[in-house]
């Protein structure tokens, strides 16, 4: 009877430290580029200045409260946002696309791994390093300058971390759809600039989604981009409650499963097609 369980168990240890050696090597990969990093904090900073003039100004112009947001509360939005820049994907880039593009993802197909966990865990590790030299650093230096609401005791951080991890988990889950449009079409970058623009816009990137308009907060919470960044950013500044913190963690699980699932779905088209043409 417990044979069955300890054989599984032996088969999918591998699997796992396979997966956990992309998840470092990632995480290596986003080590070399340090001096990008500092002038991604450099710009993170300078950006999330400006932010706090405009976006001060509004709160002030409203009476001190805008959409639930006081100036707390939205310091707390500039500067986790911006903080997040480096590891949420929102440029629509990732290297598997450009194995799309060259053939070479015909090698990845051969080797006993799926194509779309690896590309996604090793994306995710290198988000995971951004948070080093850029997240934390220009969250810092918001605190330091302007002050910031937090989350609400240690249950509320950890349902930030882990509302964090799945954003960026979904970011990289997304934007492999973007890379894998490329089975069909020769040159995706154009797909990569509409991905840029909407996923900015609707994950909360320059104002956040609840100063949308009725019409415009419900199209963007029918897209998985608010939870790539707004709604880790209401968890962690303790803006949402904890029943409403699990609610959103519910929600970007589900996004996770859904992108995942349609990724699966197109890799294997793809896949397909590319055995049709003779690559």
């Amino acid at each position: 009877m417990t044979q069955a369980p300890r054989g599984r168990s032996r088969r999918v240890r591998p699997v796992l430290r396979t997966y956990s050696r992309l998840l470092a090597a990632g995480f290596r990969r986003g080590s070399r580029y340090r001096l990008a990093a500092f002038g991604g904090l450099v710009a993170n900073a300078t950006f999330g200045l400006l932010k706090v003039a405009v976006l001060f100004a509004v709160v002030d112009a409203a009476g001190g409260e805008v959409a639930g947001y006081d100036v707390g509360a939205m310091s707390a939005y500039i500067w986790i946002s911006q903080g997040l820049l480096g590891s949420v994907n929102l440029m629509g880039r990732t290297d598997i696309a450009e194995r799309i593009r060259t053939g070479d993802v015909t090698t990845d197909f051969l080797r006993p791994l799926d194509v779309q966990a690896a590309a996604v865990v090793e994306d995710v590790g290198k988000s995971l390093f951004a948070l080093i030299p850029r997240g934390v650093p220009t969250v810092t230096i918001g605190l330091l300058l302007v002050g910031m609401d937090g989350p609400d005791g240690p249950l509320g951080l950890l349902l930030g971390a882990l509302s964090l991890l799945l954003g960026i988990t979904v970011s990289c889950a997304t934007v492999y759809l973007v890379a894998v449009a490329g089975f069909w079409m020769v040159d995706n970058r154009g797909l990569q600039i509409l991905y840029m623009v909407l996923s900015g816009f609707l994950a909360g990137l320059f104002v956040p989604i609840a100063l949308f308009p009725g019409w415009l907060h419900a199209t963007a919470l029918a897209t998985p981009f608010p939870s790539m960044l707004q709604f880790p950013v209401d968890v962690l500044s303790g803006r949402a409650d904890h029943a409403t913190a699990a609610l959103l963690v519910v929600v970007q699980v589900g996004w996770l499963v859904a992108v995942a699932a349609l990724g699966q779905a197109l890799t294997r088209a793809g896949r397909r097609r590319l055995e049709v043409q003779g690559g």
